[in-house]
Parts: structure tokens; sequence; C-alpha cells
């Protein structure tokens, strides 16, 4: 049987390289799940240690006093920026999943731009403010 144009035949189906019907293989709807796991695992992980050393004030409030005085370093503040940073990504891509789950997977390529620009505006907007408070102490 001839193939015509626009057809493919078995042998050209299951050689393929890439799969069909999938909106992840090194594109940026796969770079946006993996940031979004990144970001949410660092996230909670700061959760964790927060929480930790909050209930360390119930304990012995002098070492409390004495972790809280170790956050209070420029190293700190720098992870301050990576934290925010984490938190604004998450927020905006977590908004962007929930508008490609209701309105249009085929959008998502340019949502995915929309979250990496309002990130760096946001960011623009945060960091210097946030850097001269944390070196001018």
């Amino acid at each position: 049987m001839p193939q015509t144009a626009g057809t493919l035949d078995s042998q050209q189906k299951t050689t393929s390289r890439r799969p069909a019907g999938t909106l992840y293989r090194g594109n940026t709807g796969m770079w946006s799940w993996v940031l979004h796991r990144i970001t949410g695992v660092a996230i909670f992980f700061f959760l964790l240690v927060h929480i930790l050393d909050t209930a360390l004030v119930r304990v012995s409030p002098e070492a409390y006093n004495a972790v809280i005085s170790q956050y209070q370093t420029p190293i700190m503040g720098l992870g301050e920026v990576a934290l925010v940073g984490a938190i604004v990504f998450h927020a905006f891509n977590g908004l962007r999943i929930i508008l490609i789950d209701f309105w249009n997977a085929k959008y998502q390529r340019v949502l995915f731009y929309v979250v990496i620009g309002l990130w760096v505006v946001t960011m623009l907007g945060f960091v210097p403010r946030h850097l001269i408070n944390v070196f001018s102490h």
C-alpha cells in the first residue's frame, strides 16, 4: 500500500524518538515541573527548620537567642533571597498549573514565560531593598 502524505506506517510509528501525547520531554513543561518540585522541597525543609528553631524558645531561651543571632548574618540574608525566590516561583507556577488544569494546556509554554517574567519583576523589586537592609547593619 503506498504511503500518502501525512500518514505513517507501523515501522515509523514504533521507531519515533519522541513519544506522542506528552507535554514533558525536555521542554518548558518539564522544566516547570522540575523547578516546582525543587522549590516545594526547599520550602518544606525551611518550614521544618523554622518550626524546630521556634520550638527551641520553650526549651531554652538562651539557645533560641543564640540561634537567632546566627540568622542575622549576611550569609543568611542571601539565603533569605533564595527562600523568597523559591516561594515566589512556587506560588506563580502553582497558579499556572491551576490555569492549565482548568483552562487549556496548549497555553502552558506561554504561561511558563509569564511566570518567569512575573518572578523576575517581583525579585527585582525585592532583592535590592532586602540586600540594603542586610548589609546596612
